[in-house]
């Protein structure tokens, strides 16, 4: 499929977080802050970023996509239906017994993924081991590896080996992109684990560093246009993001890190959702 444009791009966004919000609503559990603030970056990727054939979802000369912070399901599943990958009535399943869809993706119950996400913290490694082999062992320097990462799971300490063996091994088809949302399941991270100064650490350990603001498509666009450009060095986008985006009463409350709205509390964030795609203008 062709490119969509931006505005296209920031439309598809607020369907995609209307479709997280119902699909959370009738799971009756699951997370809702993290996967609606990462929403605009999952939409570039896959629509425009990704070079991959919802078709064909093992074609050999796809882009890889690893989501390490695996309890951003939710969004994920609503973008691989929006773009193709299974039919979007199986998101009224999401985390039900024998669906698919569970907490967590699983590569071989949901076409268009390439790992398991388990324990928080593991998918840089596996990120880091494709782009090896797509450098070392391939040879095959147009394919990438794109690894999301949430800035909670940066307290994990094998996040940080990934970072040094990448880093070693000047893996440039690796992209990390953490979504700095502030957050996490125990509350603020600066108050948990601080981070800061984020880029910081990144840079001395030899990777190329961006920030952005994750809410901005033409900033993800360029961003990871930069990051594919990038030679000798793996690069990683820390993209700002508010939790809970485009739901006020959820915005930057870790409260809602691992809770799905009720049947009222689904209403009213579907009435803000369609407001906040009303101010849209028309593509």
């Amino acid at each position: 499929m062709s490119a969509l444009t931006i505005c296209q791009l920031e439309q598809k966004a607020t369907l995609v977080r209307q479709l997280i919000i119902e699909s959370l609503n009738r799971a009756g559990s699951g997370h809702s802050a993290g996967p609606l603030g990462m929403t605009d970056i999952l939409v570039a990727l896959y629509f425009n970023v990704l070079n991959i054939r919802p078709d064909q979802p093992d074609w050999e000369g796809r882009d890889l996509f690893v989501m390490s912070n695996g309890h951003y399901a939710p969004a994920l599943y609503a973008v691989l239906a929006e773009r193709g990958f299974f039919d979007q009535q199986e998101l009224n399943n999401l985390r039900k017994l024998g669906s698919p869809l569970q907490g967590h993706p699983e590569r071989q119950q949901v076409l268009g993924l390439e790992t398991t996400s388990g324990p928080l913290g593991s998918g840089l490694s596996q990120a880091s081991g494709m782009a090896y082999v797509l450098k070392y062992l391939q040879s095959k320097p147009h394919r990438f590896v794109y690894c999301t990462l949430g800035d909670g799971e940066l307290d994990e300490g094998n996040i940080w080996e990934a970072v040094m063996f990448a880093a070693k091994y000047k893996l440039d088809q690796l992209i990390a992109i953490v979504d700095r949302n502030y957050i996490q399941i125990g509350g603020s991270t600066e108050e948990v684990m601080p981070l800061e100064n984020l880029a910081d650490k990144w840079t001395s350990f030899g990777w190329h560093v961006q920030e952005i603001d994750g809410h901005n498509m033409g900033s993800i666009l360029n961003a990871t246009s930069l990051a594919r450009a990038t030679e000798g060095q793996p690069s990683v986008i820390i993209a700002h993001t508010t939790p809970g985006k485009g739901v006020d009463f959820m915005e930057s409350d870790y409260r809602w890190h691992g809770k799905a709205p009720n049947d009222e509390q689904t209403k009213q964030a579907l009435i803000r959702l369609q407001s906040m795609d009303g101010k849209l203008e028309p593509c």
